[in-house]
């Protein structure tokens, strides 16, 4: 039987700010969930569950230390830098 192990990772502290510093001049409250690594017991793979930031309607997923984010799917790929005028855009 296949077990599966899973283990919260925290949002990054810089990550975080920067994500309530685009959402403060859109006049929008994120709602955060907390990404997680889900590993299969006894065999080395692993999948890392990004962090979800809920926006309006909008679902933006983030990684710990990468200077991209993603919008609704892993397809969607844009900087970080554009957060605050994709989240204006849309809100």
């Amino acid at each position: 039987m296949i077990h599966i192990i899973e283990k919260e990772i925290a949002i990054d502290e810089e990550l975080l700010s920067k994500i309530k510093w685009a959402c403060t001049f859109s006049n929008c409250e994120p709602k955060i969930k907390n990404g997680n690594l889900k590993m299969i017991e006894k065999t080395n793979l692993a999948y890392v569950v990004p962090h979800k930031v809920y926006v309006k309607d909008k679902i933006f997923l983030f990684f710990n230390e990468h200077d991209y984010f993603y919008i609704d799917s892993l397809v969607n790929k844009y900087p970080i830098s554009k957060l605050r005028e994709i989240i204006k855009e849309n809100s």
